[in-house]
């Protein structure tokens, strides 16, 4: 579903990302996951990376890594390429993992990272959990 409102993502005191035409996705037990349309992002500071996930619903994931000067951080962001129909507005959009960066913000409001390694949800104050992947949910 297009998102109506504002996203941006700081690394290293710059933009990274920043959008008003972005894709949200929800799923069960999950806080929102944001997708960037390709335009919006500095591309120049990502590299594709071979590495590669499935999704039941939307497909194969594609991910990239974020190049600074004296480090890469891996798997930052990741995309969906050929996603399902039913996701077919997300194709080449991509979307990151609030921990793996200095700073996610939804509508000027600082977004906290959902937990686990693999999970890329983004909490704001009004968003619920129990979350996917948090303390004392597992086997979900």
């Amino acid at each position: 579903m297009a998102f109506q409102g504002s996203l941006k993502i700081i690394h290293g005191g710059e933009v990274l990302a920043q959008t008003a035409a972005a894709y949200r996705t929800l799923e069960t037990s999950h806080p929102p996951t944001y997708y960037f349309p390709p335009g919006d992002v500095d591309m120049d500071r990502l590299s594709p990376n071979g590495y590669r996930s499935f999704c039941e619903w939307k497909g194969e994931a594609s991910y990239f890594d974020l190049q600074l000067a004296d480090k890469v951080i891996r798997n930052v962001a990741w995309a969906y390429n050929a996603p399902s129909p039913s996701f077919r507005h997300i194709r080449g959009y991509l979307s990151f993992y609030a921990s793996r960066v200095d700073a996610c913000f939804v509508n000027d409001e600082r977004a906290e990272a959902q937990e686990g390694d693999f999970y890329g949800g983004w909490i704001t104050a009004n968003i619920a959990g129990p979350f996917k992947g948090a303390p004392g949910t597992a086997g979900w």
